[in-house]
């Protein structure tokens, strides 16, 4: 389950995908399935959550690891290989690694 909080020590990646609308959902299918054959067994794996744009150009993933070596050693993996060179195939990718710093909640009356 994605938690977000400045007290809670994860790594977070937001991956930005820009895609043409007519392959936003090829897009979002290769991911998912790169995520259900591989990278949800990964050792600290945490949790992801794909969105995609009402515009139909982008896809981004946010996920949530234990550590950048768990992310490292996932990513030599070879199981979701062939489902990120098809993604690349359609889409250009932005890769970003972040700590969160502060969240913010509404105030109660």
């Amino acid at each position: 389950m994605t938690h977000i909080s400045a007290d809670h020590p994860v790594l977070t990646f937001i991956n930005v995908f820009t895609v043409k609308p007519e392959n936003q959902d090829r897009l979002v299918e290769l991911l998912t399935s790169a995520t259900d054959v591989s990278v949800r067994y990964a050792s600290g794996f945490i949790s992801s959550s794909l969105h995609r744009s009402t515009d139909g150009t982008k896809v981004t993933m946010y996920a949530q690891w234990r550590s950048l070596e768990d992310y490292q050693a996932m990513r030599d993996d070879p199981k979701p290989l062939p489902y990120l060179q098809e993604a690349l195939k359609i889409a250009t990718f932005e890769p970003g690694m972040y700590e969160v710093v502060k969240t913010f909640e509404p105030v109660q009356a």
